[in-house]
């Protein structure tokens, strides 16, 4: 018995002592509080990942590539260079504890993103022959399958379609997408993008092509005089993103302070699932001289929208087409679009000009209501902005400054003072015009539809004490006119959230943060008085990561949130989730446990739980109600060759029978899933 015993704790050392913590930047979060912020995360994480698979040559790296990385301040990406450039080429990722100001756990999320290569054998020359031979390629499916019958899918009878056809699904409830890529250094990348979103047809009944949604790109840099040459689908932004922030996410409360001088980064290839923010067509940037850069982009594609004769009525945007109502809006109108810039880089000035013109087939005019009387209405419309950056000794001064074809203004201006690489401070001013109309920005703002919004922002970064980063800012915001939800004018907010983050060593990892939300919205009390009052919303949460030995990463979270209209009585909701991560370099699997618990009054109070997904897939949801969820995910990887992961998710609600609502609908107290992907690499 004692032998055996020992025999086991024997065979349980060797095998940890070979299994390794899984990639540390999937932890890594925007601070998320509604959907729309969870939205554009996902967004988000798909980029990163893109960019995970091809990491940077660190002692090639520019301050270009550096700057698609979000956790890294402007004055850290200049001390990476400096670092490289005083010290030499990096031959062990450790180096980067060398560089000054950066902390273990941006260290982290950093080493996934890089890699240590040569500093000058790799040309810049690019020949097909090393391009078919040396280049990098994949191929990715992903399935997921429900466990549960929802209502979307039951069989009717035909009288009951004829009157109710939306009632069912055209297709069946499976959700697949595939991805292949053809990466030659950071040079030449070729891609293709597929995807059939649950209740979609898949060959058969209106879509006879297979999946529902097609994207394709053919992407060059770095070849001489041109800088960017892209083909197919793709984004864009430039300087601040008020006149031109095209399927590229925008900066959170949090990033901004990071990030607060970062300015667009031109076209760049489109790989995400998203069927809406994106263009179609030749995007090119060339550059002219040492200073002087010039790009413009063309589009043309159909958009879905609610169409009532010569009018769009409403642009439908969440890429379903899966009940009669959204194939009857599905490709009903076309959008041609053409984006210009100059740009000037200097030493410490930077400054440049961008101007966009978009037109459509029909004239857009939504249904006029109170609140959207200044909402984008016409067949073209134009924007034109200038933006800046320059430095003086610690300071920072940026903005962009943008009009529409009425003459209606937006301006975005940023302070920002580094006393040090430790520290940081960070003043935006914003004022956004009732009247400004614009398709294609998404700059930092609160609203959706920049227009309607003046504000201020405030905020601090610091890591001037040992093992502690301090983060918080505060953002008072003014609507001039009234809003969706909120029938009144002159209605003003604050936002505002204090983080501090600890690490005693680098095996453990401690963080509380405090947010508060106060924004004006519509109350209709039990007697049916309306108002319009404060809805304040509250979140605390804590969060504890700690790697014991290089075996194990356990995690967990507990947050507790409370809205409230102005003195009513408060909604309140509680989160508890934990995780366990391994990786057994021996078999090799990676492995990750979750469990989590939850119990809130009402949708208001509402929390959200991250947990470890598949490739390319962000895993956070949003639970309200009393419950718990759990999951198992397993991956197995061979030879660097081939990757199979599967996912199993279960929600188990003990207040309710029935889940959802609509076609949505479960009936039963319980929630399943599958998820399963497959890569191939050669």
């Amino acid at each position: 018995m004692l032998k055996t015993l020992f025999l086991c704790c024997v065979s349980l050392l060797y095998i940890c002592s070979e299994i390794s913590a899984q990639s540390s930047w999937t932890d890594w979060e925007e601070h998320i509080d509604d959907d729309e912020s969870l939205l554009s995360w996902q967004e988000r994480y798909s980029e990163l990942s893109e960019l995970a698979e091809h990491p940077i040559n660190i002692n090639r790296a520019t301050k270009k590539e550096l700057e698609q990385l979000p956790f890294l301040s402007d004055k850290l990406i200049e001390n990476i260079l400096y670092y490289v450039y005083k010290y030499g080429p990096l031959v062990s990722k450790n180096e980067l504890l060398g560089v000054e100001g950066i902390d273990k756990q941006t260290r982290r999320f950093l080493q996934d993103f890089i890699y240590v290569g040569e500093p000058y054998n790799e040309s810049d020359r690019l020949r097909i022959k090393d391009m078919l031979k040396y280049n990098k390629q994949w191929l990715l499916t992903r399935v997921d399958v429900p466990l549960n019958m929802k209502a979307g899918y039951a069989g009717y009878p035909k009288s009951v379609l004829l009157d109710n056809p939306n009632k069912q699904y055209l297709g069946d409830p499976v959700y697949t997408n595939l991805r292949y890529r053809f990466q030659y250094k950071n040079k030449v990348s070729f891609g293709l993008t597929a995807e059939k979103d649950s209740g979609e047809p898949f060959f058969s009944s209106i879509n006879k092509k297979g999946y529902d949604f097609y994207s394709m790109h053919l992407a060059l840099s770095d070849l001489g005089k041109i800088k960017t040459l892209v083909a197919g689908d793709y984004k864009g932004s430039f300087g601040y993103g008020l006149v031109f922030n095209y399927g590229s996410f925008s900066m959170g409360n949090t990033t901004l302070l990071s990030n607060s001088g970062r300015m667009g980064k031109g076209f760049s290839k489109y790989t995400s699932m998203g069927e809406s923010e994106f263009l179609r067509g030749l995007g090119i940037s060339y550059c002219l001289n040492r200073r002087w850069n010039v790009s413009l982009g063309y589009s043309f594609r159909k958009k879905d929208a609610k169409i009532d004769g010569m009018f769009i009525t409403s642009l439908k945007t969440d890429g379903y087409h899966r009940l009669e109502k959204d194939v009857e809006k599905k490709n009903k109108i076309h959008n041609h679009l053409i984006v210009s810039n100059l740009f000037y880089n200097g030493k410490n000035i930077e400054y440049g000009l961008t101007a966009v013109y978009s037109i459509f087939n029909k004239v857009l005019n939504p249904e006029q209501r109170p609140y959207n009387l200044f909402y984008p209405r016409g067949r073209n419309f134009f924007n034109i902005g200038g933006f800046y950056k320059f430095f003086l000794k610690r300071f920072c001064f940026s903005g962009e400054t943008a009009f529409d074809k009425k003459g209606h203004i937006a301006t975005l201006n940023i302070l920002s003072y580094s006393p040090d690489v430790n520290n940081k401070i960070v003043l935006i001013n914003r004022y956004y015009d009732k009247q400004y109309q614009s398709l294609c920005n998404n700059p930092f703002g609160e609203n959706s539809l920049i227009q309607n919004e003046i504000g201020m922002y405030i905020g601090l970064e610091s890591n001037a004490l040992k093992n502690i980063k301090l983060i918080g800012y505060l953002d008072f915001f003014h609507f001039p006119f009234r809003k969706y939800r909120v029938d009144s004018n002159g209605t003003n907010g604050l936002g505002g959230l204090v983080q501090i983050g600890y690490s005693p060593h680098n095996s453990l990892d401690m963080l509380i943060k405090y947010s508060y939300k106060n924004k004006a919205r519509n109350y209709t009390s039990e007697q049916g008085t309306k108002a319009v009052l404060p809805e304040i919303r509250q979140r605390v949460q804590f969060q504890l990561s700690y790697q014991p030995i290089n075996a194990l990463l356990l995690k967990t979270s507990v947050q507790y949130l409370q809205t409230a209209y102005l003195k009513r009585k408060p909604s309140r909701g509680f989160g508890l989730n934990g995780s366990v991560r391994v990786n057994i370099d021996k078999i090799p699997l990676q492995a990750s446990l979750t469990s989590g618990y939850f119990r809130t009054d009402d949708f208001n109070s509402r929390v959200y739980m991250n947990e470890p997904g598949l490739s390319y897939a962000f895993s956070m949801f949003s639970f309200y109600g009393n419950g718990i969820r759990n999951a198992v995910n397993l991956r197995y990887d061979y030879k660097d060759r081939l990757m199979i992961q599967a996912k199993l998710g279960w929600t188990h609600y003990t207040d309710r029978n029935r889940i959802g609502s609509g076609t949505e609908e479960i009936i039963g107290s319980n929630k399943s899933d599958v998820q399963i992907q497959l890569k191939l690499k050669w």
